[in-house]
């Protein structure tokens, strides 16, 4: 048994499928089957049940999936741990951010973390928050950049800022033709348009709405902020944006009207985590700095709270 083996069957538990498995490892199919057969083999037992246009991990496979995440992981770290002997700021660092908040901070930070980082490799993953915290706990990722809470104490936060949400509202709407801040309580009464399931905006959106006593527009759940957005411009409903959403490079749109609210402020908290006993910990600190120095100015006096 070795390390490439292992990380062959790790690929097909990621993939579900063969020809994808080995398209991300850099071998060919027939290779990837062989090995992975050949470790089976080794093992005695079956890690892979291989029907017809559908891959499945045996019960034991699964398992065998679940230590070999960890070992992988600590052979990285062994990896990272020899290149930083040779030049701390040197390496790939695997970044995870979820999706309302990754497209409109990293093309401002990112520029800044390569001046900064020159010969650092970042290596960036959007998903939603459940998964880059399962991702980091495993050893998947080495960073995520997450909202609180997050409650784990395999974990270090590393506050970067807080972000205001605004209220995004229909050109010909009421609320369109009201001056200066409003008040949370203007969402009373009022749907406010909503992400589906999993993502932790569609969360932090309905614990103002339920404060302010607003409800969620029944039958429409949106995938990303741009629906959101979208939906709001063709006269559908409310929303509540977060600041850098609405921060160029996104265009504005003459058909959406942003109000900005009156203390206390509706916002989110962005904190930066990593484990404990990343390889990275003294590093991280820095690539922090970085992103706090570059979204604080974005975001407002608020943000340095």
């Amino acid at each position: 048994m070795n390390l490439r083996d292992l990380r062959y069957l790790v690929a097909v538990a990621d993939h579900r499928h063969f020809g994808r498995a080995a398209e991300a490892c850099f071998v060919s199919q027939p290779t990837l089957s062989t090995q992975l057969k050949k470790l089976e083999r080794e093992l005695g037992v079956q890690l892979v049940e291989r029907n017809p246009g559908r891959i499945m991990l045996t019960p034991a496979g699964e398992q065998v999936v679940e230590r070999a995440r960890v070992l992988l992981g600590e052979a990285d770290d062994i990896v990272d741990i020899a290149r930083r002997a040779q030049d701390p700021e040197s390496g790939s660092l695997r970044i995870g951010l979820f999706p309302t908040l990754a497209p409109y901070l990293l093309p401002h930070a990112v520029p800044h973390l390569h001046a900064r980082f020159p010969k650092l490799e970042l290596l960036l993953v959007e998903e939603k928050t459940e998964v880059v915290h399962q991702r980091l706990r495993d050893g998947q990722l080495d960073v995520g950049v997450l909202a609180l809470p997050i409650d784990d104490d395999q974990l270090h936060a590393e506050h970067l800022f807080d972000e205001d949400f605004v209220l995004a509202v229909p050109c010909d709407h009421p609320l369109a033709r009201t001056a200066g801040p409003v008040d949370v309580s203007v969402l009373a009464g009022e749907n406010v348009l909503l992400l589906e399931e999993g993502h932790c905006l569609r969360e932090q959106a309905l614990s103002v709405c339920r404060l302010a006593g607003a409800a969620e527009r029944a039958g429409f759940r949106a995938t990303s902020l741009e629906t959101l957005r979208q939906m709001v411009a063709a006269g559908v409903g409310i929303t509540l944006l977060p600041e850098l959403a609405v921060r160029p490079p996104v265009p504005p749109s003459d058909d959406i009207v942003l109000l900005r609210f009156r203390e206390p402020v509706p916002r989110r908290h962005i904190a930066m985590f990593w484990r404990r006993t990343s390889v990275y910990r003294d590093l991280l600190p820095a690539l922090a700095g970085v992103v706090r120095d570059v979204a604080v100015p974005l975001v407002g006096e608020s943000a340095a709270a």
